[in-house]
């Protein structure tokens, strides 16, 4: 009689576990109760989403208790500058993909690959995101969401200039043609200067075999590179087919596609929603133009991800709650796009996203078989480096500067940034 009891009581555990959809499964009762503190940055809708999400993980381990905590993305990195240092981080902290590397450096960080496979599940991940928290080969953090670089364009603009809209196989040559053919028949720019965005310098690292940073932190391109993408862009303002520097600013924070001042931009594609705020008709994405067939360049970047203190009491808790959280589809419908894009295939099926992010995500789909794995967590510093490129090449292109002084500068400051 014992024996069947037993029996009974291994099969209902079988089952409740496999109840749990890719939320991770464990015997909570043989921990007892455990009580974590969670801290993300966010407005008061994300928060009020997350209370839904984390009431529903609770239903689902009834001794875990979850402590909510969040701020505004300034306050939120204050206060975890202090608590880490002052070794109180939470237990499972919202974490930034240009801070991992740096908070991972200093020990703050718990390696989540000692609870992968059992309490956190993460074979749904979309390929590109796979490995992307993963420093020196620890996992520090798990993508919760995130986006990947593109074309945003305008096809009415297009159509009315007669060029064919941007596709895949799409060289830097035909985007530049296309910019000066659209600037001569229409009342619009062929598009902003991609070269003052340092992404646009990376996706063009990226499909000639090089990259931003170096696995060391170092920069990982020539200055020689950097002449040539920054004289390229000097081309395209003699030229007169990009936005001048200063109309750009003028209409901040609107973009040039309010007024259809450009017919093109280059971006991250989640920022689609914005713009498509601001047009009266439609707006669309395709791949970044490459010349070297085959390799786009564009990789899925984590718009956030989750990580783990290594100071935590409860680490198998820490786990389910992260594994609960990217995994479990209610949650997924729960939060929708909120946090980017979700990062599994089974909260963006249950997402039910709408509108410009249906968009997003089918262009992701369809590119999806081209997107290389993501690059290593940039480096402390790294933040520094892209507000000094965004300042040279704006003084670069209010013609301040030369190409020459630009180059000088950058390396400068950006290698004191780094080696620091």
């Amino acid at each position: 009689m014992m024996k069947r009891f037993r029996a009974l009581v291994a099969g209902t555990t079988v089952l409740t576990c496999l109840g749990i959809l890719l939320a991770g499964c464990g015997d909570d009762s043989e921990s007892g109760p455990a009580t974590l503190r969670y801290s993300w940055w966010g407005n008061a809708e994300r928060a009020d989403l997350m209370k839904q999400a984390i009431a529903l993980f609770e239903s689902k381990h009834p001794d875990v208790t979850v402590t909510p905590s969040f701020q505004e993305y300034e306050a939120y990195w204050q206060k975890m500058a202090t608590e880490t240092a002052g070794g109180n981080a939470p237990d499972v902290l919202q974490m930034d993909f240009s801070y991992l590397r740096e908070y991972a450096d200093r020990g703050v960080l718990y390696d989540l690959k000692k609870q992968t496979g059992e309490n956190l599940v993460l074979d749904d991940l979309l390929p590109g995101f796979q490995g992307a928290g993963e420093v020196d080969g620890a996992l520090y953090g798990v993508p919760v969401g995130g986006n990947t670089w593109s074309m945003y364009y305008n096809p009415a603009i297009f159509a009315k200039a007669g060029v064919p809209t941007p596709a895949a196989g799409w060289s830097w040559q035909d985007y530049r043609n296309s910019m000066a053919r659209i600037t001569e028949a229409t009342d619009s720019y062929g598009g902003g200067n991609y070269t003052g965005i340092i992404y646009n310098l990376e996706v063009r690292l990226r499909q000639q075999g090089g990259q931003l940073f170096t696995p060391d932190g170092r920069l990982g391109f020539t200055r020689e590179q950097l002449h040539a993408f920054w004289a390229e862009g000097q081309e395209l303002i003699r030229a007169d087919v990009v936005l001048p520097v200063d109309k750009a600013v003028q209409i901040k924070p609107r973009s040039g596609f309010a007024d259809d001042l450009i017919a093109s931009e280059l971006g991250w594609d989640n920022f689609l929603v914005r713009y498509a705020a601001e047009v009266k008709t439609p707006l669309k994405l395709a791949p970044v133009p490459t010349d070297n067939p085959g390799q786009l360049g564009q990789y899925l970047k984590p718009a956030m991800l989750l990580s783990t203190s290594s100071r935590t009491e409860h680490p198998e808790e820490a786990a389910k709650l992260i594994s609960f959280l990217i995994n479990d589809p209610e949650a997924g419908r729960i939060f929708g796009a909120n946090r980017g894009l979700p990062a599994t295939n089974a909260q963006r099926a249950a997402a039910q996203l709408e509108g410009p992010l249906a968009e997003v995500a089918a262009y992701e789909q369809s590119i999806a078989d081209q997107l290389t794995k993501a690059p290593p967590a940039p480096p402390k510093g790294a933040g520094g480096v892209e507000a000094t490129f965004i300042r040279i090449s704006e003084e670069l292109h209010y013609g301040r500067i030369s190409v020459d002084q630009a180059v000088d500068q950058f390396f400068a400051d950006a290698e004191q940034k780094l080696g620091s």
